[in-house]
């Protein structure tokens, strides 16, 4: 047992469960790669400024949550919370703006930071992928995005979640609402945090969780009803291709998302099976980001699903991956010559693309071949001194227990036969 353990609120990923990490994170890159998506990574830490500016100081994530850290220089950096604004400012600082091909598509995938309270499907440490794409605003966009997401968790077995959609209006039109929300809100009976958030972005009190601020809620100014003819008709033109697509969604007047920096376009992904942790990833369409933190008007949309909500949830609905095997062969030699022959097939076989192992540490016969049971091997090849003068090597069926002599210059050849 070490003296140290992963610090409060994260978790390790060790075989064999991070083999499912893996699939859905290929999983969900996998529909964006095939889309014009190229994949950008960015540090993970950045300016503190840039989550302020960009998340919004009203928020969480800024006020309560982002670890931060001062260098020896003096400079006040944060481990990142959140992808978008870290994309984004890496896409101006290599001008892709400007190469003349809009929207610049880009997925990322990575690890995140929140100091949250941890419970069950929350984490101080989480993994995201997530895509956006930057300079361009055409509602087929915004369509395009969620559909790929969509299809992602369908390619992965899932079918249990929802998708919620919601438009907060832009510019030009949520101002006018966020007044009278504000009127609104000033009469309620709010703590002090909460009635400074009116005054900052008023919409992040109708994303606060509690059950005695909602009840207060329940008869605040709809955003639909301040939506401006532009805004009304964007968000139309998205409904009608996600329901020309086959994607199901229900509109959520009351999705306005943690973070400040989201525009017309907004939406989350849910799964019920996880509790009140519901939430597996969502996104939205963010036109004014570039402009917060410095740079021209780009306006975007993206999203980041969380890749262990996503394991979750295929647990919550009893998904079983279909996970390659990690050891399709496992090598046994029987003395030092058998080491040196069997080691040197074993990496044909991998030249060849098969996944091959070997019994490492010169184990005795019964050891090496618990070891090969446990690899989850579908052949073992046994070679003994006997079998190297005859010029063969002991192929061995790990399921029908069967076991026969092959040529060991056709070793190779006959298991790629064999496992196709």
């Amino acid at each position: 047992m070490s003296t140290f353990q992963a610090p409060k609120g994260t978790y390790d990923l060790t075989p064999p469960r991070s083999a499912k990490f893996l699939a859905v994170r290929e999983a969900i890159s996998a529909p964006l790669r095939d889309s014009g998506y190229g994949y950008i990574e960015t540090p993970g830490f950045e300016n503190v400024e840039l989550f302020a500016r960009g998340v919004g100081e009203s928020t969480d994530i800024v006020t309560k949550e982002m670890y931060t850290l001062t260098t020896k220089g003096g400079d006040q950096l944060a481990l990142r919370p959140e992808g978008t604004a870290s994309v984004l400012r890496a896409a101006l600082e290599a001008n892709l703006h400007k190469a003349g091909n809009l929207p610049v598509k880009l997925w990322y995938s990575g690890s995140y930071y929140r100091y949250e309270r941890p419970q069950a499907g929350r984490y101080r440490h989480f993994s995201q992928v997530g895509a956006e794409a930057i300079g361009t605003e055409d509602p087929a966009l915004d369509a395009e995005l969620i559909i790929l997401a969509d299809q992602a968790y369908r390619s992965l077995g899932l079918r249990e979640f929802r998708i919620l959609l919601n438009s907060l209006g832009d510019k030009e039109c949520r101002p006018v609402y966020r007044e009278a929300l504000q009127s609104f809100l000033r009469d309620l009976d709010l703590d002090e945090e909460t009635r400074r958030r009116i005054e900052i972005n008023p919409l992040r009190v109708l994303d606060d969780k509690r059950a005695d601020v909602q009840k207060q809620l329940a008869d605040a100014p709809k955003l639909r009803d301040y939506l401006c003819d532009a805004c009304k008709a964007y968000h139309e033109e998205v409904r009608a291709l996600l329901t020309a697509a086959g994607v199901a969604f229900e509109d959520d007047e009351k999705l306005v998302r943690g973070l400040d920096y989201y525009t017309r376009t907004t939406f989350e992904f849910v799964h019920d099976g996880l509790g009140s942790q519901s939430a597996v990833g969502g996104g939205g369409r963010y036109d004014g980001l570039s402009e917060m933190i410095g740079g021209p008007e780009l306006p975007s949309v993206g999203w980041a699903l969380g890749v262990d909500r996503t394991v979750l949830a295929l647990e919550a609905e009893g998904v079983e991956l279909d996970l390659p095997a990690t050891t399709s062969v496992y090598a046994v030699p029987l003395g030092e010559e058998a080491r040196r022959v069997l080691f040197g097939v074993v990496t044909e076989l991998r030249r060849a693309g098969i996944a091959a192992d070997f019994a490492f540490g010169g184990r005795g016969l019964k050891g090496a071949m618990k070891s090969a049971n446990r690899s989850g091997a579908r052949y073992t090849l046994v070679a003994g001194e006997r079998d190297l003068a005859e010029g063969v090597v002991q192929l061995k069926d790990m399921e029908s227990g069967e076991q026969s002599a092959v040529p060991l210059a056709e070793a190779a050849a006959e298991l790629a036969k064999r496992l196709g």
